[in-house]
């Protein structure tokens, strides 16, 4: 079984996509497809033995479109190509609709000046008494060149309406195409019969084709906008680096770095690829990948993030990763596939608009015939078939959806939020209850020293730098935080002359030939010559610090006991506002850890969360999630992204923390980039926020069509009511998709 993805032409509503997915779909192995109106794309996952690609391509051409199949590698390629291809339509939209419009306005003038309470003037040989089949002529010159300014929607309408796939193209062209035929007869009819001159119709084929061309000029022109996130940071990248050859930079082109290449990333520079840091220090500007404002110093041995912005320092680096497998495409490529998987939500759009343009057409066939019959005029009963027509528009319903998800994804990856599918992004809102791994996800991850406590004999920074000058040579990473902790107070350590480290209890070391022994309480009860109170002292300390989540580190030179250093993993700075954040939204928050009951209640208490569940051993902790959904919860839980990952899947929504490391990108549908809580909150009121839009844009889509179509079919005049013009049928349509996307990008402007 395969997933493929492609880039369909040829589509201009929701008919469109829905026709697409529909033959697709039907074809043998498919398991499902999905295609994207705003994005073009398709995605389509299918038993390999049972179709080829060329049968899929040879499907959607069939149905009155095109296909392409795009690899992986040429995502980001093909959709740079979108983009440029978007920019030159949009160019050549604008273009041919000031043309349309420099012949619509003055056919305007010459078909609807005389109706005004004071008419306009106009010479005589154009006068509808005195010369009407010149007045009927110039109307069909002026309207000819705007039908073949607005082919599109002939050729496009027509196509797919013999292929047996209609779409909004075909209504207008239908509509506007009756109108002009109709007209181009009366003007014929006029040499025999002047009358007929009251039976033209040109303007209103002329000019609903200029309303709608202007129409999807807006529609274009917006959507270009909710795809400026991906746009950004294409455009990130630098196209050269400064690689180093024979100890000298040589600005080569990016794409002829290699791994394990060393490149010279000076001030004021962008970092071109993923890369390690060999020589020098710096402040690295990560804000546009990472959501962080400010600047991160940089060391040898810290990584660099292509695209990202070196500020005061030269660095020597190694490359890490080039193409494809850099942080910036990935998050490039997680978009773009975030933005073509479809929510749920959209279903509902898809099925209607399936069968919408076919109900249209025959809504607009009886409606013109019952007026016919109730012995109305055939131009009577035209306006109505025309109107009906272009007022219908399931160019809204296909948009709602997918213009919200592209805009709200580029918003949360502004904020260093990086959501992987619409079906996470919609799922997010109806989460009530979020599980927090403990250890690097409410907790820094990284022990510290937490409390220093001399026994009397010897002071606090004599205590604290003893224990750090024997422990510099430990690999035990408390026995780290301990070294970290006296260089952060800026202490002078002296080299023990003997180490030896003593598995599981601590270690044993010889400073300025004194045995000294640092360890847990085990490796004091092994000590030989220690007291039975001095044990009992320890012991009594060892159950406080526990009760504060504190890990205790006995001191002793010789057989005196000088104190106790304890080590901990202290709450992140943002955890218990983070916490704060999660309850003030209505969640319920647990929080899940494999250590003891004591130090997890303690952590759990000083984070603020509801329930804290201790001692899970990590393949244990997607049962928790699993026993949670069964009593009807829906679960987010969030990790850092590796022994979660089991529980991430397991849950309907999994957030991965771990700024941006690869695990941490492929285990959740939700990344945290700068691996801080408070994104948690945001991602959920950014998910909300998003279907809060598109609720409102399918309302307005369906609400609209709802409305319109009897308007436009007469049920107001028989009420004595007016009877709708295709004229303003045709701005409406257009109305219609432009204020839903309009709609949609007011997110854009959400804060979180």
């Amino acid at each position: 079984m395969i997933t493929e993805t492609y880039a369909i032409s040829g589509m201009h509503c929701a008919a469109c996509s829905s026709s697409v997915e529909r033959v697709t779909g039907k074809l043998p192995g498919v398991i499902r497809s999905s295609v994207n109106l705003a994005t073009a794309r398709m995605v389509i996952t299918y038993e390999e033995k049972e179709l080829t690609q060329e049968q899929i391509i040879g499907k959607v051409e069939r149905a009155g479109f095109g296909a392409i199949l795009l690899h992986p590698e040429e995502m980001e390629a093909a959709e740079k190509k979108r983009f440029e291809e978007q920019e030159t339509e949009l160019k050549k939209q604008k273009k041919e609709l000031i043309l349309a419009f420099c012949f619509a306005v003055p056919l305007l003038y010459l078909s609807m000046g005389h109706m005004l309470p004071f008419p306009l003037p106009l010479p005589g040989f154009l006068d509808m008494m005195e010369s009407p089949f010149s007045f009927a002529a110039a109307q069909l010159i002026l309207t000819v060149p705007i039908l073949i300014l607005g082919r599109r929607f002939y050729v496009v309408g027509f196509r797919t309406l013999f292929k047996g796939h209609p779409n909004m193209d075909s209504l207008v062209a239908l509509g506007t195409g009756s109108a002009f035929l109709y007209s181009l007869v009366m003007t014929v009819a006029i040499l025999w019969e002047p009358s007929s001159v009251h039976s033209l119709y040109y303007e209103s084929a002329a000019v609903v084709v200029t309303l709608i061309m202007c129409g999807k000029y807006m529609e274009a022109r917006s959507k270009g906008k909710t795809g400026e996130a991906i746009r950004k940071l294409m455009e990130l990248a630098p196209d050269t680096a400064e690689l180093m050859l024979g100890g000298e930079p040589v600005e080569v082109p990016v794409e002829q770095l290699r791994p394990g290449d060393r490149i010279l990333i000076r001030p004021g520079v962008k970092v071109p690829v993923d890369a390690r840091v060999v020589r020098g220090s710096s402040s690295v500007d990560e804000s546009m990948l990472t959501g962080e404002s400010i600047p991160v110093e940089k060391k040898k041995g810290d990584t660099l993030i292509g695209a990202s912005m070196n500020y005061n320092g030269a660095l020597e680096a190694e490359v890490t990763q080039v193409g494809q497998d850099t942080m910036l495409s990935k998050i490039v490529r997680m978009m773009e596939d975030a933005q073509g998987k479809k929510a749920p939500i959209s279903k509902l759009a898809d099925v209607v608009a399936g069968y919408f343009v076919p109900v249209v057409m025959a809504v607009a066939l009886v409606s013109a015939a019952a007026w016919l019959i109730g012995g109305h005029t055939l131009t009577f009963a035209l306006t109505v078939f025309v109107s009906v027509l272009v007022i219908a528009c399931p160019c809204a319903l296909g948009l709602a959806t997918p213009t919200a998800i592209m805009v709200a994804t580029g918003v949360g990856a502004q904020n260093g939020i990086l959501i992987k599918s619409g079906e996470a992004l919609e799922m997010l809102h109806k989460v009530d209850t979020v599980i927090l791994d403990k250890t690097g996800t409410v907790t820094e991850g990284k022990p510290r020293v937490a409390e220093i406590i001399p026994d009397g004999a010897i002071g606090r920074d004599a205590l604290l730098s003893l224990a750090a000058s024997c422990e510099q040579q430990s690999e035990h990473p408390l026995g780290k935080a301990i070294v970290e902790g006296a260089k952060e107070e800026g202490m002078e350590l002296v080299s023990p002359e003997e180490f030896e480290s003593l598995t599981g209890r601590g270690i044993r070391a010889v400073l300025e030939g004194e045995e000294v022994r640092i360890g847990n309480f085990r490796l004091m009860q092994e000590t030989e010559g220690l007291e039975k109170a001095v044990l009992k002292r320890m012991q009594d300390m060892a159950q406080e610090l526990a009760q504060k989540g504190q890990t205790p580190m006995y001191v002793l030179r010789g057989t005196d006991f000088l104190g106790v250093v304890s080590v901990a993993d202290p709450l992140k700075e943002t955890s218990r506002e983070a916490v704060a954040a999660l309850k003030g939204l209505g969640l319920s928050v647990i929080m899940l850890t494999g250590d003891n009951r004591l130090t997890a209640e303690y952590m759990g208490g000083l984070a603020g969360v509801d329930q804290v569940i201790a001692e899970v051993l990590p393949e244990d902790k997607a049962a928790v999630v699993s026993g949670l959904q069964q009593k009807g919860a829906r679960v987010l839980m969030a990790g850092d992204g590796i022994n979660d990952a089991p529980a991430l899947v397991q849950a309907d929504v999994g957030a991965a923390i771990g700024s941006g490391s690869d695990i941490a990108l492929e285990s959740g549908e939700v990344v945290l980039m700068k691996s801080d809580l408070m994104d948690l909150s945001k991602a959920v009121r950014l998910s909300r926020a998003t279907i809060r839009n598109i609720r409102q844009n399918l309302f307005w889509a369906f609400f609209y069509n709802i409305l319109g179509i009897p308007v436009a079919a007469g049920v107001l005049y028989l009420f004595g009511g007016p009877l709708l013009s295709p004229m303003i049928g045709g701005l409406a349509m257009s109305f219609s998709s432009v204020s839903v996307v309009s709609n949609a990008l007011r997110l854009k402007g959400l804060k979180l």
